[in-house]
C-alpha cells in the first residue's frame, strides 16, 4: 500500500516550500492534483504522486540535499530577483533546486544552509525552535563594555524587544554576538541604537554547525545530522 501525506508537507519535501508557505499556495488555488485545483488543507497523496502541479509545474520528491555556503558580500539571499545578478543559488549545483535557508543582507557574508527539505527549513527558520546563530560584528568605533550588558538585556526595536543571548567582545572595534531571533537587519539595527555603525558582518556559526575555514564563495556538501 503506497505511502499518503499531507499536500502540504509533500510540497515542503519536494522543495517548493516551506510547510507554512506550501500551505499558502494551496489557499492561493495555486496547487493542482490530478488537474484538479486544491484548496482543503488535510488533502493527501501518495508520497510518490506524479500528479502535483504548482503554478501548472509539476512537482516530486527528489533526493534531499544539503548544502553550507560561505556568502560572499553583494550576494543576495532570495531564491530569485530580476533585477539583481548575483545570487547565491549561482554558487551551488542547479540540481537538483535548493533553496536559502533564511537570509543574510546583501552587504553580509558567512555561513548559509541551502536544501530542498522544506521541513527541516521550516525547523530552522521558525522561532519557536530557537536555533541559535553566532556573527563576528566589526563596528566603527571602539566598543565600551557595557554595550554587552545592553546587548543581552534587550533593545527595543519596532517589532519589539531585540535580545542577544550571548555577547563577546574580541578586539577593540570587534564583538562575537548570538542570537536565536532573526528580524530584517537586526544586529545592524541593535548596534545603530547604541551609537555603532556596522562595518563588516560575518554569520560564522548556525545550530551545530561551523563555517570553519570554508572559503568565500565556496559551498561543501552536509547531512542533515550535520546540522
Amino acid at each position: 500500500m503506497k505511502k499518503q501525506i499531507r499536500l502540504a508537507k509533500f510540497l515542503a519535501e519536494a522543495g517548493v516550500a516551506s510547510r507554512r508557505k506550501a500551505e499558502e499556495l494551496i489557499l492561493q488555488g495555486k496547487v493542482k492534483v490530478a488537474g484538479q485545483v486544491i484548496k482543503e488543507m488535510g488533502t493527501k497523496v501518495d508520497e510518490d504522486s506524479q500528479d502535483v502541479k504548482v503554478n501548472n509545474k509539476s512537482v516530486g520528491l527528489e533526493e534531499k540535499v544539503y548544502y553550507m555556503l560561505n556568502k560572499p558580500v553583494g550576494y543576495l539571499s532570495s531564491a530569485e530577483d530580476p533585477h539583481h545578478n548575483k545570487m547565491v543559488l549561482d554558487l551551488v549545483p542547479k540540481t537538483p533546486r535548493v533553496f536559502p535557508v533564511g537570509r543574510l543582507d546583501m552587504d553580509s557574508q558567512g555561513l548559509m544552509i541551502l536544501t530542498n527539505d522544506g521541513e527541516l527549513t521550516y525547523q530552522l527558520t521558525h522561532p519557536k525552535f530557537k536555533i541559535k546563530k553566532t556573527y563576528l560584528v566589526t563596528v566603527d568605533k571602539h566598543l565600551n563594555r557595557d554595550v554587552v550588558a545592553k546587548l543581552t538585556t534587550g533593545i527595543r526595536l519596532n517589532e519589539g524587544i531585540a535580545r542577544a543571548d550571548k555577547v563577546i567582545i574580541n578586539k577593540a572595534r570587534q564583538l562575537e554576538m548570538t542570537l536565536h531571533q532573526g528580524w530584517k537587519r537586526q544586529i545592524r539595527r541593535m548596534l545603530e541604537n547604541l551609537g555603532y555603525e556596522v562595518v563588516q558582518l560575518e554569520r560564522i556559526a548556525e545550530g551545530r554547525l561551523s563555517l570553519g575555514d570554508l572559503a568565500p564563495g565556496k559551498y561543501k556538501k552536509i547531512t542533515k545530522q550535520d546540522i
